[in-house]
């Protein structure tokens, strides 16, 4: 007879990683605990942020050669840079915005951030979007306007339903993003992954 708290894990999509990295298992489990004061909530976030930056922009990524430099001691060396170049930040207002500085540390060079700001209408049960930065882009000709990028992240520590999320995707799509990842701290890739 199976326990009663043991359920069937509903197999996730094939674009969706969870990680499994025990220091983030065990931050996240210090941001759960109802003994973490409030004011290190802003530090757990920050330090989950990274580790899920890390796995994440590790697969996303890749490692271009850069101009050649020097060191302190005169010894030339060739930089390295990554690809894409063109990446954008989108967090969720107004929780996402914890997730930013994180996630702008790990990256070589400073990189826009275009603001979605989006809630739940209780009538209609479907996410309202109520502000929008991304730049202007060129719809419907395929070509992409000026400020459009090749990877947007999509910033969001807790996604409930994935109705926010599906349309936060659908409109970076509309934007012309070639590639978007969403980083979340917290579950909901069950209903996301089969809303997206």
């Amino acid at each position: 007879m199976a326990d009663k708290a043991e359920k069937a894990e509903e197999p996730k999509p094939s674009k969706v990683h969870v990680s499994q990295h025990p220091c983030l298992l065990a931050k996240v489990s210090q941001l759960r605990s109802q003994n973490t004061p409030a004011r290190d909530v802003k530090a757990l976030i920050h330090e989950i942020t990274l580790i899920l930056g890390c796995e994440a922009l590790a697969n996303e990524l890749k490692s271009a050669s850069g101009p050649t430099d020097q060191t302190p001691l005169g010894f030339e060396f060739q930089t390295s840079t990554i690809t894409p170049e063109t990446i954008s930040l989108v967090p969720i207002l107004r929780s996402g915005l914890g997730m930013v500085e994180a996630i702008q540390s790990l990256l070589p060079n400073p990189v826009p951030v275009h603001h979605l700001g989006m809630y739940r209408d209780p009538t209609i049960l479907a996410p309202v979007e109520y502000y929008n930065n991304l730049p202007n882009h060129i719809s419907g000709s395929g070509a992409h306007g000026s400020g459009t990028s090749t990877l947007a992240i999509i910033l969001d520590p807790v996604i409930a339903t994935g109705g926010t999320c599906k349309a936060a995707i659908e409109a970076l799509q509309q934007w012309g993003a070639q590639r978007i990842i969403v980083l979340s701290v917290w579950k909901g890739w069950q209903k996301c992954g089969r809303k997206v």
